[in-house]
């Protein structure tokens, strides 16, 4: 059983399926005492889908798709921790103004909102050269336990 796992893979949106196959089989891998995060994949799979698809289209806009985005998954006790990583230019999420319900539907506008709403915690960060989008979950008294 893995309770971490990395992915690297190019800034193509074709390659959402790759990325959704492999957290798919990650969570699947976990053992009974970690059904909670199986619980919890609806949301989880909207937060990777998210992050993942706001680094291709905004981070990774202008350049090559050739260009690195990493995934982590990590277990670490009651909380589940995911890091995508890209090489965009630093932005700062603080700034973004919520969108009125219904006023973006042919343009997007609310990844971000939907991504901090599906989980316990989203933070950005710059480090080096590199953007770092942490999403966590946590194990919470009510999730069930098989």
């Amino acid at each position: 059983m893995q309770k971490s796992a990395c992915l690297v893979v190019d800034s193509r949106l074709e390659t959402l399926n790759h990325l959704q196959a492999w957290f798919e089989r990650w969570y699947y891998s976990l053992g009974p005492e970690f059904s909670w995060v199986q619980g919890n994949i609806d949301r989880l799979n909207i937060a990777v889908a998210e992050g993942f698809t706001n680094a291709v289209r905004h981070a990774h806009a202008h350049l090559p798709l050739e260009t690195p985005i990493k995934i982590e998954v990590q277990l670490v006790g009651d909380r589940l921790n995911i890091r995508i990583w890209d090489y965009g230019q630093p932005f700062d999420p603080n700034q973004l103004q919520e969108p009125e319900p219904g006023s973006l539907l042919c343009h997007g506008g609310y990844g971000w909102f939907l991504l901090r709403r599906a989980v316990d915690r989203v933070t950005y960060r710059r480090q080096g050269e590199q953007n770092c989008l942490e999403i966590t979950q946590y194990r919470h008294q009510s999730s069930p336990v098989r």
